[in-house]
């Protein structure tokens, strides 16, 4: 089921937007620079609506598309050039809210929009846009107390490397020297690495606001590289996918140094594994095969668990499973209800109006925080 589930959402993730019919004469000129361009850049824009609208200079190009599938034609948005240099166009429709990836492809060949930041996703560094989120509110940078993201290479004797960890502690780690934290092994998927929780997913944010309004528990995260990059979606793709590099370097190499480098409670008990998309299927298949380690399971976008794979329900505190609303909805509300109906604390969320996507992915981080730890 979850190979069926992550089939899926491999599919939706390889898509680049939705149109929406929509009249151009409706589209509001209130049109502001994105959030995540460069410094002084003032495109790409988004105006209240979420269309977007682009503005790219290339003297000498032939054709210019944005790859975010929003034009007139599947291939994405055509610019057309309005001056001996510059090319603009806006998307044929509104995007959905949140966090877009999306490149250029000028001439037949992929280009980053100069005007906007980059992030990790589709195995390369890709432009990013915003679309200002009704709820965006959750994720925001706010004058609250603020923990911090550590950056740590760990060794790797397994791999002959020394990955890289992303680790968030809590506001008050530093000064409270006597506490310790549970931790929360959280993983990214496919086409992207250990940056993508906290650029993408605003994840530490989203925990200092939590924090600061007394609705969660201080944790510990912890975020590093799934190796998920080998998979390639049309050569095999999850069926070729072998898990016990990741789980031996993650058990056996990740967790000890975690536990021995930060003021961690260094049990199963107050240990969560979650995931998205790939990150999921990961989650599912290493707390199955580990019981031991972890007492909170987490797939976002990633999937289900079956009260039959749960061979000792005395171990798992929580499965908490997610989706956007134009994801697999039914799916994840139906396996909470077979978990709770054999007694498992099977929790289910579906984000409303998205897809496969990290405004899904923000949101049910926010809702997975405030049920961890909390036994």
């Amino acid at each position: 089921m979850i190979l069926k589930s992550l089939t899926i959402a491999f599919a939706s993730m390889m898509l680049t937007g939705v149109s929406y019919a929509q009249n151009a004469a409706t589209i509001l000129d209130d049109f502001k620079p994105s959030t995540l361009n460069q410094p002084g850049q003032q495109y790409p824009q988004v105006n209240s609506q979420g269309y977007a609208r682009f503005q790219i200079m290339a003297p000498q190009a032939k054709t210019i598309v944005v790859s975010l599938g929003l034009g007139g034609t599947s291939g994405g948005t055509p610019l057309k050039k309005v001056t001996d240099s510059l090319w603009t166009g806006t998307t044929a429709g509104p995007m959905e809210e949140g966090f877009h990836y999306y490149h250029l492809t000028v001439d037949g060949g992929t280009f980053n929009d100069p005007g906007a930041l980059n992030f990790y996703g589709s195995t390369r560094w890709e432009s990013g846009i915003e679309i200002p989120a009704h709820d965006q509110d959750f994720y925001a940078l706010k004058d609250v107390p603020h923990g911090h993201v550590h950056q740590v290479h760990f060794t790797s004797k397994s791999t002959n490397t020394s990955p890289r960890a992303f680790v968030y502690t809590p506001p008050g780690y530093e000064s409270n020297k006597e506490n310790r934290y549970p931790v929360l092994y959280l993983q990214h998927g496919w086409g992207e690495d250990e940056t993508a929780w906290i650029n993408q997913g605003r994840a530490n944010l989203i925990m200092d606001n939590l924090i600061a309004e007394g609705k969660t528990k201080p944790f510990i995260i912890v975020m590093t590289y799934g190796m998920t990059n080998v998979i390639r979606p049309r050569a095999g793709g999850l069926r070729s996918f072998n898990i016990k590099p990741f789980q031996t370097v993650l058990l056996d190499e990740l967790i000890p140094y975690v536990d021995a480098n930060f003021r961690t409670l260094a049990n199963k008990d107050n240990r969560a594994m979650a995931g998205l998309s790939m990150g999921g299927f990961e989650t599912h298949t290493i707390t199955l095969a580990q019981p031991d380690i972890f007492s909170y399971y987490g797939l976002l976008s990633g999937g289900t668990y079956k009260p039959e794979e749960i061979k000792d329900k005395s171990k798992v505190k929580l499965i908490f499973m997610s989706s956007g609303s134009f994801e697999n909805p039914d799916g994840v509300t139906k396996a909470a209800k077979a978990l709770k109906a054999v007694g498992i604390n099977g929790v289910s969320f579906v984000s409303p109006n998205t897809r496969h996507e990290f405004q899904t992915w923000r949101r049910s981080l926010q809702v997975l925080a405030l049920l961890l730890f909390k036994n």
